[in-house]
Parts: C-alpha cells; sequence; structure tokens
C-alpha cells in the first residue's frame, strides 16, 4: 500500500519527462546517422582546406609570374638603353653585386699600393 501510495504521489512528475534523444530518431524524416554526418563533415572540412591550400599556390604562382614578366622586362629595358647611340655600355651602368644583391667592395689597385 505504501509503494502505491509513492507511486500515485510521482505519477505528475513523468508528463514532464521527455526521450533521452528525440532529435535524432530513426523513425523520423530527416533523421541522420551519427557516423554518416561525421564522415560528411570531415570530407567538407578536408574539402576547405584543399581549397585553401589551392588558392595560396596559386596566388604564389601568380606572384612569381609577375615577378618573372617584371624581371624580363627590365632586362629588355635595359638591352633598349645600352643599343641606343650614347646608350650607357655595360661596365659605365652595372655595378658589381654579390649573392645577398649588395654591392661588392672590391679594392683597386692604385689604393692597396699606397
Amino acid at each position: 500500500m505504501k509503494h502505491l501510495l509513492i507511486l500515485a504521489a510521482l505519477l505528475p512528475f513523468s508528463a514532464f519527462a521527455q526521450p533521452l534523444n528525440t532529435t535524432n530518431n530513426p523513425n523520423q524524416p530527416g533523421y541522420v546517422i551519427p557516423s554518416q554526418q561525421r564522415m560528411q563533415t570531415q570530407m567538407l572540412n578536408q574539402q576547405q582546406q584543399q581549397q585553401s591550400m589551392l588558392k595560396q599556390q596559386q596566388q604564389t604562382q601568380t606572384r612569381m609570374q609577375q615577378q618573372h614578366l617584371q624581371t624580363q622586362m627590365n632586362n629588355s629595358s635595359q638591352r633598349i638603353k645600352q643599343a641606343q647611340p650614347g646608350g650607357m655600355t655595360t661596365q659605365q651602368h652595372m655595378l658589381p653585386q654579390n649573392q645577398n644583391g649588395n654591392l661588392q667592395q672590391s679594392t683597386s689597385p692604385s689604393s692597396t699600393s699606397q
């Protein structure tokens, strides 16, 4: 009798109880298999990373092409200036540079003999 009384007292609270997982019910339309959803998310993330990498590679390639074209234009312009009458000779125009692009320090024979 005591158990029945406790059950009757708790019965109104059972209306507040809800199923554990109402959002992923296989009987409902739009049900998604959790493992399939994880795989789709991973594939989407991988696709976004690959697109980002391709974009970076394309930007790098474009930058390198622009630098190469600028170098070619500078070289062509230099040759045109040298080929013109009264143009500077290579020795007058080009200064010696080291691998870093800095001017080389040269010692002339006249300054070392003094």
